[in-house]
Parts: C-alpha cells; structure tokens; sequence
C-alpha cells in the first residue's frame, strides 16, 4: 500500500519501480511469432483474441480468422471488421453447439474442413496474425487430432502469431504456446440470474 507514504518516499518507489521496467525491458529486444491458447470455463476467451485482431489491423497487418463450432448464425463479429475487408479473411465453418448438430459424423467433417482452412492461413506469411476460434473444443471432443493440430503449428512463418480459443485446451498445446490464459468463471447471468444470451454480450 502507498497511502500511508510521504510524498518523497512515494516519489523515491515509483523511480525505483521505474528503473526495474526500463531494465526488463532492455532486456527483450528480441521479436517471435506466439502461440497464444484462451482456455478456460470463464466468459471472454474469444472477446480477448478479437481484441488482438483488432489492434493488428490497426497496425495494417493481415488477418484470418477461422471459427470451428460458430457458423449456423451471421456472427455479429464478422460484420465489425466489414470496414477492414482487404485486409481480413473471415470464416465461420461450424453449424453450432454439439448438442443442437446432434452429428458427430459431421460436426467432425466440418472441423477437419476448418482445420484445413486454417493451414493454408497458417503457411502463408502475408498473414500476420491467425485466429481458430473454438478449436480447443474441437480438440477436447476429438473432432481433430492434437498432434496433426501441433504439426501444423510448427509450419507457421517466424514471425506470424496464432491464437487458439475455447475451453479445455489440451495439455500437450498448452504446454508448446508461448503465451496461455485462462478464463475463471466466476458468476454467470445465464446460470444465477436465469438471463438469456444477450445482443452485443455473447454475441
């Protein structure tokens, strides 16, 4: 706590404080393209990645997004980025939810239609950044296979980025990402509150 500090001595830790971010910072110059994984039970897995989309685009650098378990409805997201349209490669190729589908036959065939989709995003270095939404569900339901989804990985050019959503991510990609996060569910107005999905909210 700083409350309780005098001026100087607040002064005096914040330029200590300062000195330790300049040093870290000195020391990563080095740049590399990440394997980011959203896991978890909590809410805002894919809100997060959408968030990086949007600042790579701002940053005028191309982006493809693949969605695997999304598609039977226009995502609301997919209008958004209308305004970047040459620079963004959008595709939701799922048909929904497992239990809505009711075919495993083809909810696979439709994940291992997607997970192609991803690769020729993945291999191509005009792509800076690449987002397979939901594929961690696709994983855990063993609609793909994580060693063919791993070996894909290794593919991707030094420098591009790709981040892999949805919940029980496998510990073997956990364990290659760079960079893993994971959403705590807490309270949830769909389950305490009884509210519905909401426009804007969930999607």
């Amino acid at each position: 706590m700083t409350d309780s500090l005098s001026s100087e001595q607040y002064q005096a830790k914040m330029q200590r404080r300062k000195e330790i971010q300049e040093q870290r910072l000195a020391e990563r110059s080095a740049d590399k393209g990440l394997i980011i994984v959203h896991t978890g039970t909590g809410k805002g897995k894919t809100t997060a990645a959408l968030g990086m989309v949007l600042r790579s685009l701002g940053h005028g650098f191309r982006v493809a997004i693949v969605q695997f378990i999304k598609g039977a409805w226009e995502p609301a997201e997919k209008a958004a980025f209308s305004p970047w349209a040459e620079q963004i490669e959008f595709h939701a190729m799922g048909e929904g939810f497992t239990w809505e589908t009711q075919d495993r036959e083809r909810d696979k065939e439709k994940a291992e239609a997607a997970w192609e989709k991803s690769l020729s995003y993945i291999r191509n270095p005009d792509f800076k950044l690449v987002l397979l939404d939901e594929i961690n569900i696709a994983l855990s339901l063993g609609y793909l296979e994580v060693g063919e989804v791993l070996a894909g990985l290794t593919e991707k050019p030094e420098e591009s980025h790709v981040i892999l959503t949805g919940r029980n991510a496998p510990p073997a990609l956990i364990e290659v990402a760079d960079l893993v996060t994971e959403m705590t569910l807490i309270k949830h107005p769909f389950r305490e509150q009884k509210i519905k999905a909401q426009a804007g909210i969930e999607f």
